[in-house]
């Protein structure tokens, strides 16, 4: 896009526009697009609240493209030809805006007419672009009707997925808990001070001990983050560490550790942790986390599926990597970037690394397996096929007690399934899963 005009209201969508492009066309994750946008782009002298905006616009579009690109194509019956440029994303934001975020229909529809004029393509298509969205102004309703907003949301290999996971009602309600944008989780430092910490922010303490605040602005604003007395991480993550009980004192491998805030959780209950990872990158930010926090961690480079450090460990966190299915809420664009082959290639993955560190682990161990997956392949299925290799490995299933009394978290195997559903009317979580294995001595 050819930037220009400074109509009040233009820049942030020109900004959510290419975030949506990004994601789209080039296949980049939502997060890195817009950390350039800010670095470096039109959004980099950009007041906070316009910053925002333009995320919430990105965010919202790819929350609900299949019902976008549904009214759509009700609005322009024939494809849009490829000279028109950017006209399909400035007419998705604009009905984003319109449908979703309770923009004023009149200042949608002029600032995407603006935003079509700036660009040599679809400054041709400006009489266009404002008809179609006038008529979704006067018809939105009539529109909508007949669309399945639920089914719309999901790609079809993941619609299948979930529905046979967990049945239509449960994906139902995971689709709509997920169109909501997430609510900020700490977890606190200081296990004592977490009443403390929930009244100086205004926060929720949770039953599982993180603490929830809703429109928080810059988190490096909020008090406490100087003094690094907590740090962010979604209340479904903090669960598994936990899982493997009192480690204070004790060694504790953490497996594909960054970015840390699992690292941070062992440390702060008296671990003594080594935290490995393949990305120097990644773990950078965990070591600015450490500083912050004041807490300690031995960091070691290293693929964990097949690192061999000539010793074992009695405790070992392994959050593999994975689709990252269940935290759609925080990063809508997994849900159009993962696909079938790449749940296949990172269960793969998982398989190996799984293999390895059954070797890291002492006998009379305790492992503990998770993945932010909503996907049986790299869950409960991956565990499945794990003990039928290791016949010396065997499942210490979970209580609801070591999960803040919340048993609709726990399976029948005894393993952690959150879903995004799960305290909805909360503010929901991640979808996480978790196994506790130990190694027979």
């Amino acid at each position: 896009m050819n930037e220009t005009n400074n109509e009040p209201g233009l820049p942030a969508r020109l900004a959510a526009q290419r975030l949506v492009t990004s994601v789209l066309g080039k296949g980049r994750a939502l997060d890195e697009a817009f950390a350039e946008e800010t670095a470096q782009g039109a959004l980099r002298d950009a007041a906070a609240a316009d910053k925002g905006f333009a995320r919430a616009i990105a965010a919202t579009t790819l929350r609900h493209l299949g019902e976008i690109d549904t009214i759509l194509s009700r609005l322009v019956e024939k494809p849009l030809p490829k000279r028109a440029g950017p006209t399909q994303i400035i007419l998705r934001t604009a009905i984003a805006e319109i449908l979703f975020l309770g923009v004023a229909p009149h200042a949608a529809v002029d600032l995407a007419v603006e935003a079509a004029a700036t660009d040599r393509d679809a400054r041709h298509f400006k009489a266009l672009v404002n008809a179609a969205l006038r008529r979704l102004t006067r018809e939105g309703d009539a529109l909508r009707e007949g669309i399945d907003a639920e089914r719309a949301s999901l790609p079809d290999w993941l619609w299948k997925s979930w529905t046979k996971s967990y049945g239509e009602e449960n994906t139902r309600a995971i689709v709509r808990a997920q169109w909501h944008e997430a609510p900020l989780d700490l977890s606190v430092k200081v296990e004592a001070e977490r009443a403390h910490w929930a009244e100086k922010l205004g926060a929720k303490l949770m039953p599982t001990g993180s603490l929830r605040l809703e429109n928080t602005g810059r988190v490096e604003a909020l008090p406490g983050f100087d003094e690094g007395a907590w740090w962010v991480q979604d209340l479904a993550a903090a669960l598994p560490a936990r899982l493997l009980g009192d480690v204070k004192g004790r060694e504790v491998l953490d497996l594909c550790a960054a970015p840390g805030g699992k690292t941070l959780q062992l440390a702060s209950m008296g671990a003594k942790v080594t935290a490995v990872d393949r990305s120097a990158q990644r773990l950078e930010r965990l070591s600015r986390n450490l500083e912050r926090t004041g807490l300690e961690a031995r960091i070691v480079i290293d693929d964990a599926a097949r690192c061999a450090p000539g010793r074992t460990w009695d405790f070992i966190l392994l959050d593999a990597p994975c689709t990252a299915t269940g935290t759609a809420r925080r990063h809508p664009d997994v849900l159009r970037l993962k696909t079938h082959p790449d749940r296949d290639r990172l269960s793969a993955l998982q398989t190996r690394i799984l293999d390895n560190t059954a070797k890291l682990l002492a006998p009379g161990g305790t492992l503990v397996y998770c993945t932010c997956s909503l996907e049986r392949q790299e869950g409960p299925d991956q565990i499945e096929r794990f003990l039928f290799r290791h016949g010396n490995f065997a499942r210490r299933p979970i209580e609801a007690a070591e999960v803040g009394g919340l048993a609709e978290l726990v399976t029948p195997e005894g393993d952690l399934r959150t879903l995004p559903c799960h305290l909805g009317d909360e503010g929901g979580m991640d979808g996480f899963y978790a196994s506790r294995l130990i190694r027979r001595a």
